[in-house]
């Protein structure tokens, strides 16, 4: 339970981060940025760990702003989220 909380937290602040960070207004609620921000966590960590557990780094959180900013691009250019 604690597992998902923290997810849940994390990635709505790394969701927050990536929308701020992405050039240009990206409209979403609170949800879809929690998402967001769990999608660039799960994104950055399948790119940078290949599935080795890990601890907290600050490179995983910039690798985590860094992959919800992709999951931005890859929507906008699949035109999603207008």
């Amino acid at each position: 339970m604690v597992n998902i909380i923290g997810a849940i937290i994390s990635g709505l602040v790394i969701g927050v981060l990536a929308r701020f960070f992405y050039p240009g207004a990206v409209q979403m609620g609170w949800l879809a940025t929690m998402l967001l921000g769990i999608g660039g966590s799960l994104l950055a960590g399948l790119v940078t760990t290949r599935g080795v557990r890990g601890e907290f780094h600050r490179a995983g959180c910039f690798a985590s702003i860094i992959g919800g900013i992709a999951l931005i691009f890859v929507g906008r250019l699949l035109g999603i989220g207008g």
